[in-house]
């Protein structure tokens, strides 16, 4: 092994804490999104084992980082990032029969995000309170959907945009066929 490759090994558990802060995930939400257990996550970043490539592959996808980024010493030439279709950090396990796409890079993560949100009949995203402040634009591109935001509920459909509160108990639902929405969130 040379000297290099200990000097990167000796960046990676920082640069991948760094790079879950930035996104604001807890240990336990990057276990989730990678597949990759809460205890290695937490002794990869803590230096006691070193990943295998297949590991370190899906905590790059889950964090939204560059895989060779994360190994280089310095900033990389002005470049067009592209996530492949494949490569986009998907959540299933949030609400009833709906799929969250992550679109929005990891540093605009509390502050401005953006999601597809694909909601299969009957699918429901119903959501606790965000931080005080904090408010969601959705704007629908096929289907129908309810949405509520503490008493107030509105029908949308194709082409429709909505904008409220959520910083309240709110709630997104089909009606009737798939829906294929994109979510803007922003920050207090």
């Amino acid at each position: 092994m040379t000297d290099e490759d200990d000097d990167i090994l000796s960046r990676l558990p920082a640069r991948l804490k760094e790079a879950r802060r930035i996104q604001g995930l807890s240990l336990e939400a990057v276990a989730k999104l990678s597949g990759v257990s809460r205890s290695m996550v937490s002794q990869i970043e803590r230096g006691e084992s070193s990943p295998t490539i297949a590991t370190l592959w899906n905590l790059t996808r889950a964090l939204q980082v560059d895989f060779a980024g994360l190994l280089e010493a310095g900033e990389t030439a002005q470049k067009v990032e592209v996530l492949r279709a494949d490569q986009v950090p998907t959540i299933d396990n949030m609400g009833e029969g709906c799929r969250i796409r992550i679109l929005s890079p990891p540093e605009e993560a509390g502050r401005h995000e953006i999601y597809e949100l694909l909601l299969r009949p009957g699918g429901m995203l119903d959501s606790q309170p965000h931080t005080r402040g904090a408010r969601e634009q959705l704007s629908v591109v096929s289907g129908t959907v309810m949405v509520q935001s503490g008493d107030a509920v509105e029908r949308l459909s194709a082409g429709d945009t909505a904008r409220y509160a959520a910083d309240i108990p709110h709630r997104i639902a089909a009606e009737g066929d798939s829906v294929q929405a994109f979510l803007i969130v922003t920050g207090g």
